[in-house]
């Protein structure tokens, strides 16, 4: 299947669900026969695959692009990519928790992969964050972007957190600020106020 059915496809699963959305519901999207969708992925779960590979590398092929376009790297952290936010921090998307319930495996290898490569586009705002005067050079650049990575998806397997910050926006906002909180040395803690008094 071609990128245009993969795309449509995750939009149909991040809407109703990796349990929810059942190989029926994407046939008759698609106006195709059961046996077409099978002909291409044997199961569900082989469609699940295709999707969060083709979903996750997509992100991480625009966050790379807002590298380039963005230069500041404080800048940068307040650059959100909106499929980002669709798939993984939504209220509306139930994809994720279906995702940790019925299909742990499948979940856990890609968020890995995913990770991998979420974390080597961090390190390296870090990386320029050092070199323009922002950021501070005495903690581990990889294992702070692996929390963050943490941190935001947090939300979805702690119910504790979501009884305090129901509003998921306000929860994203509250882990940015912590982190860049944490990262930024004088210099840098200035351009966030600049940033942030700017977007109020």
């Amino acid at each position: 299947m071609d990128t245009d059915f993969l795309a449509r496809a995750t939009s149909l699963f991040i809407e109703y669900g990796a349990k929810s959305l059942t190989m029926d519901d994407v046939a008759r999207e698609f106006g195709m026969s059961k046996r077409t969708l099978y002909q291409h992925y044997p199961t569900k779960e082989n469609l699940l695959e295709a999707v969060l590979d083709f979903k996750l590398s997509d992100i991480i092929r625009k966050m790379e692009r807002l590298d380039i376009e963005v230069q500041d790297a404080v800048e940068r952290m307040f650059c959100r990519e909106q499929k980002f936010d669709e798939m993984i921090t939504s209220n509306k998307s139930v994809m994720i928790r279906q995702l940790l319930r019925y299909y742990p495996n499948i979940f856990e290898k890609h968020i890995t992969k995913f990770a991998k490569s979420f974390t080597a586009v961090l390190v390296r705002n870090i990386e320029r964050g050092r070199e323009q005067g922002y950021y501070k050079t005495d903690f581990d650049a990889e294992f702070y972007a692996n929390m963050f990575l943490q941190m935001v998806l947090s939300f979805d397997g702690t119910h504790f957190l979501q009884d305090k910050y129901p509003d998921r926006n306000h929860f994203n906002q509250q882990v940015m600020s912590f982190y860049l909180n944490a990262i930024c040395n004088e210099k840098g803690r200035k351009k966030l106020n600049e940033i942030t008094n700017n977007t109020i």
